[in-house]
């Protein structure tokens, strides 16, 4: 991936942005279990953040995927996993499609006051299982009428609309899902409860039903029918995106790591004298490097017009099955400070475990790729 001088601008006014705006913030809005999303985002959209890659007629900047993922990997910088994962619900969970296969009016209507911070966004809630979500909207004349239930929805709470997967026919599974924005707002919408999560505190999280919940059919986006396939596709940038998000995150727990088992003495040693200690924060952060040159790869392949389903499913599960491994190790190598919700590294375990499972589980990547590689059970082997 090649970086020029107008990507390292935009990354030094991300840090700047970062250390001044979220970072001093992080500690107090872990502990509300929520932060301020309108807030926040207004400010990241005056500076033009929640738009980079989306279309320069809504509000967007116009450029390539290379400044996306720039985004992402410097917010792994930010001091929790919460905040990250609810900008980048905004910025590549929920409106890639919107922006790619929505009509001028509803990208009027909703893109361009999520790309500008005046609506906060939430994703589609489609699951490891997209294809048996059970949400149905019905046709009537010229709306939709909606019911059903959406179960962890990032930035539920705070939320103006939320980009909506839902079943408009009884046709085959895979042709019978369209994408529709539903203001939070409307009548029907409820807000059940605000989810009580191990990890990414600061993130709200909800469950929502829809009861009767009318809206025009203007609000599809793209052909009724092809919302399985858009969500495929946006899936692709929301896992490279989550991937690339990984990367500054390890490397600060690594150089935690570092400074805390310097300086803790045992049996008159340091910690981080142990062999043991520093060959594996060696190799994690060999596997870091690893990772990154995927995402890179991936990302090049994207920006190229490329099918990237493989490199970024690969970038997915490998994502989760690292920051699994390295927050383990961490943690076991701070000792009973490692086990303190005060540290650094507790919260990075707690918050990294949901890269294996959330956008779809480590065995759903598994299953991808064995069905591209033809050895899943029961395939026709050549």
């Amino acid at each position: 991936m090649l970086f020029t001088a107008d990507h390292e601008d935009a990354r030094r006014a991300l840090q700047k942005f970062i250390a001044a705006e979220i970072n001093p913030f992080v500690d107090e809005w872990e502990k509300a279990d929520i932060f301020p999303a309108h807030e926040l985002f207004k400010k990241l959209g005056d500076l033009g953040f929640l738009g980079l890659n989306k279309p320069v007629e809504f509000g967007g900047q116009g450029l390539d995927y290379s400044y996306a993922l720039m985004m992402a990997e410097e917010l792994g910088a930010i001091r929790c996993g919460g905040v990250p994962m609810a900008i980048g619900a905004q910025t590549d969970m929920a409106t890639p499609a919107l922006a790619r296969f929505g009509s001028d009016e509803v990208r009027r209507e909703f893109l361009t006051p999520a790309i500008s911070g005046d609506a906060g966004v939430s994703e589609p809630g489609a699951g490891s299982d997209v294809a048996s979500i059970k949400t149905h909207a019905r046709s009537d004349g010229d709306d939709y009428v909606i019911n059903g239930g959406k179960m962890w929805i990032t930035n539920g709470v705070q939320a103006d609309w939320i980009c909506l997967l839902a079943n408009t026919s009884d046709g085959p599974k895979h042709r019978n899902k369209s994408l529709i924005c539903v203001p939070m707002r409307t009548k029907g919408v409820e807000v059940a409860r605000k989810l009580d999560k191990m990890g990414m505190r600061s993130s709200d999280t909800a469950q929502i039903f829809f009861d009767d919940v009318r809206v025009p059919k203007r609000n599809r986006i793209g052909e009724e029918g092809h919302g399985f396939t858009y969500q495929m596709l946006q899936f692709q940038e929301e896992r490279l995106w989550g991937a690339a998000a990984c990367l500054k995150a390890h490397e600060y727990i690594i150089a935690e790591t570092i400074e805390y088992t310097r300086n803790r003495k045992a049996f008159g040693q340091s910690i981080l004298d142990n062999q043991t200690v520093h060959f594996k924060l060696a190799e994690m952060q060999t596997e870091v490097e690893l990772l990154r040159a995927l995402i890179y790869r991936a990302a090049e392949a994207l920006i190229a017009g490329e099918d990237v389903t493989r490199l970024a499913t690969m970038a997915k599960l490998k994502a989760g099955r690292l920051g699994r491994e390295l927050t383990d190790a961490c943690l076991q190598f701070w000792g009973g400070m490692g086990f303190m919700n005060e540290t650094p590294v507790s919260r990075a375990y707690r918050d990294s475990r949901l890269t294996s499972i959330g956008g779809g589980a480590d065995e759903v990547m598994l299953t991808v790729l064995c069905k591209m590689m033809g050895t899943l059970p029961g395939m026709n082997q050549k």
